[in-house]
């Protein structure tokens, strides 16, 4: 007996110490922070669904009000939330070397399929993915798009009008999420998905359970954080792995298992895998002189897919995010909405009233009331990358470890009044570029920074602002009897910020006149 309590003894020693010997990291470097606890470090309340990844950085910038740095425990693993953001520069762009990789998974070379994506997979993988996706999305290939985006928004426009005749709130994130997700279908994949008038489309029924796990999923995805070892093989997505699966099976049988001449973002990536490994520069792996090695990778089977369902679910989610929040916040600004509505009948009547890549790029108080919903309300409300080798911030003679993350609170940052005069006032001139101050640019995030921005960032803008513009030409918004001028942010989400109430209703009201006849 003596001898078995002797082992539990030593057995919760070894735990106790195993889950706090970090725990004096930031307090030897001089770092303020708050005390951790037992396995949870300081993100309790992440952990319990309490607050998201992006509010509890949030909580952290605004509770160090004359810090620089910030230092955070996300289990066992230090973490420094970036305050200042010459230091945030450093880490995003000027030392990419240093940081190239984002630290969503401990074990970057064992991750689970639907996540060897170009937004979560490390070092040459992703360099590899970079490479051969960018030219998925120049201005070239996005105005020939265009069409497709015009054909989706028009679509939108008429399954507003049936909607709106009741006079009846419509979930605006409902609607552009199906948008969204028709826009996706034909110019990710060649197909037309109809979400905008099919209630039970499959490729809704695929956005939706991407982005609102079950219980199951929640838990692995705590178990990950907190035991990574242990749980590294817990599959978080593998509900939707299957359905993704058969998708893109039914969809390489229409195409003949080959690229066609649609030039659609599965076209491209057909023709990626078709044309076999190619060489890159390592991010890992360098030669005695300090010169990277040359490595060889390709685009199989699994990256294949990842990169699809990326595709889908971060254009699904960012997209009917931004847009529909940008209607909100017109909804309670009616002078702004006037004014953008002036400037799209304005350069619809110079293009004979049809939506058009030109006439898109026209508008240019419509971007600017884009990007002031996204400085309220980014869609992601933190960025994050991890050290990869010991790195020092001169300007506050700190120097961290590899494994150390380092985040950045977008959110926080787009609403602190030392870059922005009353942010939570919805000002869309202060993105004019007479008014657009290098102090702003510096600590306005909405697609990212670096080299690790988002790479369909161009993309996004261009059909959101198509699918805002195509209701405004025919619709005024307005505040619904249960809108919510602040909607607060889901403590359950992610990367991805949503807002908790889930949905965002609005009174559509068809406009006397109108443009795009």
């Amino acid at each position: 007996m003596i001898f078995l309590l002797i082992i539990f003894a030593a057995a919760v020693a070894a735990c106790y110490f195993y889950n706090t010997r970090t725990f004096s990291y930031w307090a030897k470097k001089g770092v303020k922070h708050e005390k951790p606890v037992i396995i949870f470090g300081n993100n309790v309340k992440n952990f319990l669904g309490m607050e998201s990844r992006s509010q509890a950085m949030e909580r952290m910038y605004w509770k160090y009000p004359k810090e620089k740095v910030v230092g955070f425990y996300r289990s066992t693993v230090p973490e420094l939330v970036l305050r200042d953001p010459a230091l945030i520069k450093s880490a995003l762009v000027s030392d990419f070397g240093h940081f190239h990789m984002r630290g969503y998974h401990p074990y970057p070379k064992n991750i689970e399929p639907m996540t060897r994506n170009i937004f979560v997979v490390e070092g040459d993988c992703w360099r590899m993915l970079r490479q051969k996706m960018t030219p998925a999305f120049t201005s070239g290939k996005l105005k020939a798009m265009f069409p497709l985006i015009v054909d989706t928004a028009e679509k939108l426009q008429a399954r507003t009008s049936t909607l709106a005749k009741s006079g009846e709130p419509l979930d605006a994130r409902d609607l552009m999420a199906r948008y969204t997700t028709d826009f996706i279908g034909s110019v990710g994949f060649g197909l037309d998905a109809d979400s905008i008038n099919e209630e039970n489309s499959e490729f809704r029924k695929l956005g939706y359970e991407t982005f609102n796990l079950g219980l199951k999923e929640v838990v692995y995805s705590v178990l990950k954080e907190l035991f990574p070892f242990l749980a590294q093989n817990l599959k978080v997505f593998g509900r939707v792995e299957n359905r993704v699966n058969n998708l893109i099976k039914q969809i390489k049988e229409s195409k003949g298992n080959k690229p066609t001449d649609r030039g659609d973002f599965f076209d491209m990536l057909l023709e990626c895998q078709q044309k076999g490994a190619i060489e890159i520069e390592s991010l890992e792996k360098f030669r005695p002189d300090g010169t990277p090695e040359k490595v060889s990778l390709e685009l199989d089977d699994i990256l294949f897919t990842a990169q699809i369902y990326l595709f889908f679910g971060a254009g699904f989610e960012t997209s009917s995010s931004t847009t529909s929040t940008t209607l909100h916040h017109l909804a309670f600004n009616p002078e702004e909405q006037t004014k953008v509505q002036k400037e799209i009948d304005e350069v619809l009547a110079r293009h004979n009233n049809k939506l058009s890549y030109d006439a898109v790029k026209e508008m240019q108080y419509l971007e600017c009331a884009f990007k002031e919903g996204l400085r309220i309300f980014p869609a992601l409300g933190h960025l994050m990358r991890a050290c990869t080798k010991k790195y020092t911030f001169e300007d506050i003679g700190l120097t961290i470890d590899p494994g150390v993350r380092v985040m950045v609170p977008v959110k926080a940052l787009h609403m602190d009044p030392a870059y922005w005069e009353q942010p939570w006032e919805f000002r869309p001139e202060r993105f004019l570029p007479d008014n657009f101050t290098a102090k702003q640019k510096a600590a306005f995030f909405p697609f990212g920074e670096g080299q690790r921005n988002c790479i369909g960032g161009r993309m996004g803008l261009m059909q959101s602002l198509a699918g805002v513009a195509a209701i405004l030409a025919k619709f005024t918004v307005e505040p619904a009897p249960n809108s919510i001028r602040f909607p607060t942010v889901d403590p359950v989400s992610d990367v991805v910020q949503s807002p908790k109430e889930g949905q965002l209703p609005l009174i559509f009201k068809e406009r006397k006149t109108t443009s795009m006849h």
